[in-house]
C-alpha cells in the first residue's frame, strides 16, 4: 500500500493513495468525499480543511470551528437584552460581556488589561472624534465606564507597557500622535489639544505627546521591553503612490528595568530615532520600489525624525509600501529566544479590487541586533487572504499555544457576490515545512450583526481570556466580549 506523508503542526498524518480505506475522512463528509481519497485525493486542499477541523481540538484547542459566516444581522432589541446574540463561537468556546451600554464609545478598538498583575480594568480606545471620548477605562468586575481622556481624532491602538504607562495613537492620516498615560486608574477628564499638543484638567500633568515617534496615522504597534517599536501607517496606495510603509523607533536611552516609571519623562518614548522599512538588497540595495514587497531589507534613517511627518518621509526616502497597515503583534515565542519577530495585517482592498489582504511577519535578528540597528529585516508572507479570509485587520498572539489570531474587517456585508459576516479566524504556526506560511486556518467566530466589525482582540498573560469589540454594532452603543474555552 502506498501512502503520500505530510504533517500539520507537528501531527504526523498518513493519507492513503489509491486503494486506502477513507480512514481520515471527516465524520460528517459525503460519499463523493470518501470515493475521492479511495480512489486518488483530488482535491487535497479540501482534504487539509477537513483535516484540520478534524484535529482542530488538538491543534487548536478549539473544537467544532464554523464551516460557514452568518448571513444573519440581529435587530437592535435582540442585541441590547443579549449583546452575546450578536456572536456565533465555535462550540468549545463561550463568551461573556464585559461591558455593553451608553457610556462605552460605539467604536472601541484596540484595548489592554491594568495593571499587567492582577488586572482590574480594561483601558481602551474609542475611534471617534475629538468631540467625543478617546480613551476610555472599563472595570472588568462590573463594566463601569470612565473617560481618561477626550480631545483625540480616531483613537486606534491602545497597549500597556513594560515600563508602566498606556500608549495609545490616533488614526488621523500624516497628524496621527502617539500619546503617552501614566496612572491611567487616577486620571479622569483630560482634555488634549491636537493643534498645540498640550492638556487640559486636573491630571493632565499624567498625559504626554510623542513627537519623537513622528506623526502618521497610527495603527499597528508592537512593543518591545526595551522601548524598541515597529508600527505602520495605516494608508493605501494612490496614483503611483506606494501606500504605507514599516517604521522602527529606537529610543536613545532604551528601558533596563524590572519596576515601572514614576514620571513620564523616564519613558524611553521621550527621546530617540526612527527608522523606514526598504525592501531590497540586490546590487547593493538598489532593487527596491514596486515589486520589491517581500525578502531582505534595510532600515532607511529618518533623518530629523523628531515630530516628523513619516508618511511625506515614506515618499522621500522611498520605502516600501503596502495596502493599509493595520495591527501588529510581538511572537512571544521568539521574544522568549531573545529574537525579534513581529507579524502585522495589511488589509488590501476587497470589494473593489478582491485583493484579499494578507498577514506578513517581520523578522529583525536579536533583541541587542535590532536595537543597535545591525540587523538585516526581512519580511514573508504568513496568511494570503481569500473571499473568506478578507481584508484582516487586527491580530494577536495567543501566549501558551503560540496560534494566531485574525479579525476581518471586510466590505462583505455589502459585497453582491459573497455577502457575509465578518469573522474571527485561528491560524496555525508556520511548522517545519519548506515555507514561511501558516500551516492552516480555521474560523472560530462570526458575527450576526451585518453592521459591524469585530477588532481590538488581545489575549490575557495566558492565553485564557480573549477580549474584543463588537465595534459600531447595531445597538449604537460600545460592546466587549471575553472569550473563553480554550484547551
Amino acid at each position: 500500500m502506498k501512502y503520500t506523508q505530510f504533517s500539520v503542526s507537528g501531527l504526523a498524518l498518513a493519507v492513503a493513495i489509491a486503494v486506502s480505506p477513507p480512514v481520515l475522512a471527516d465524520n460528517n463528509s459525503g460519499h463523493g468525499d470518501r470515493e475521492g481519497i479511495r480512489h486518488g485525493v483530488k482535491d487535497f486542499g479540501k482534504l487539509r480543511d477537513r483535516l484540520l477541523h478534524k484535529y482542530s481540538g488538538k491543534l487548536f484547542g478549539v473544537k467544532g470551528a464554523l464551516k460557514a459566516s452568518s448571513t444573519q444581522s440581529v435587530d437592535k432589541s435582540t442585541a441590547e437584552a443579549d449583546p452575546v446574540s450578536m456572536v456565533t463561537l465555535a462550540r468549545s468556546l463561550h463568551a461573556h460581556v464585559v461591558a455593553s451600554n451608553q457610556a462605552l464609545g460605539p467604536n472601541i478598538d484596540m484595548m489592554g488589561l491594568w495593571p499587567s498583575e492582577h488586572p482590574t480594568h480594561l483601558i481602551v480606545c474609542n475611534e471617534q472624534g475629538p468631540d467625543q471620548a478617546g480613551l476610555q477605562r472599563v472595570r472588568l468586575a462590573d463594566g463601569q465606564v470612565e473617560t481618561i481622556l477626550s480631545g483625540t481624532k480616531s483613537c486606534d491602538p491602545a497597549h500597556t507597557t513594560p515600563w508602566g504607562t498606556v500608549v495609545l495613537g490616533e488614526e488621523a492620516g500624516n497628524s496621527g500622535s502617539m500619546l503617552e498615560i501614566i496612572d491611567p486608574l487616577h486620571t479622569t477628564g483630560v482634555v488634549y489639544d491636537r493643534v498645540s499638543g498640550t492638556f487640559t484638567g486636573a491630571d493632565a500633568a499624567h498625559v504626554a505627546e510623542r513627537p519623537a515617534v513622528g506623526h502618521l496615522s497610527f495603527e499597528g504597534i508592537a512593543i518591545y521591553p526595551n522601548g524598541v517599536l515597529y508600527y505602520g501607517d495605516e494608508n493605501r496606495p494612490s496614483k503611483g503612490t506606494a501606500g504605507g510603509a514599516y517604521f522602527k523607533f529606537i529610543p536613545s536611552t532604551p528601558w533596563n528595568s524590572d519596576e515601572s516609571i514614576s514620571s513620564l519623562d523616564q519613558s524611553p518614548l521621550a527621546n530617540g530615532s526612527v527608522y523606514g522599512l526598504r525592501l531590497g538588497k540586490r546590487h547593493a540595495g538598489t532593487d527596491y520600489g514596486q515589486g520589491s514587497n517581500t525578502g531582505l531589507g534595510s532600515w532607511i534613517p529618518v533623518v530629523n525624525s523628531y515630530g516628523a511627518d513619516l508618511r511625506a518621509e515614506a515618499a522621500n526616502l522611498e520605502l516600501t509600501g503596502f495596502y493599509r497597515p493595520e495591527d501588529a503583534s510581538v511572537d512571544e515565542k521568539s521574544l522568549r529566544n531573545g529574537r525579534v519577530r513581529f507579524c502585522a495585517n495589511n488589509t488590501g482592498n476587497e470589494g473593489s479590487d478582491h485583493n484579499w489582504g494578507e498577514t506578513i511577519c517581520v523578522t529583525d535578528g536579536s533583541l541587542a541586533e535590532a536595537t543597535a540597528n545591525t540587523a538585516v529585516p526581512e519580511m514573508q508572507p504568513f496568511v494570503t487572504g481569500t473571499s473568506q479570509l478578507a481584508m484582516m485587520d487586527n491580530i494577536a498572539y495567543q501566549p501558551d499555544r503560540g496560534n494566531w489570531i485574525l479579525h476581518e474587517d471586510g466590505d462583505a456585508p455589502g459585497f453582491a457576490e459573497d455577502p457575509h459576516n465578518n469573522d474571527i479566524w485561528d491560524c496555525l504556526e508556520d511548522g517545519g515545512d519548506v515555507d514561511t506560511l501558516s500551516d492552516g486556518c480555521i474560523r472560530i467566530a462570526t458575527l450576526n450583526d451585518l453592521t459591524a466589525e469585530s477588532t481590538g482582540g488581545f489575549f490575557d498573560a495566558e492565553g485564557e481570556h480573549y477580549y474584543f469589540s463588537i465595534q459600531h454594532n447595531i445597538t449604537g452603543h460600545g460592546t466587549i466580549l471575553d472569550i473563553t474555552g480554550w484547551r
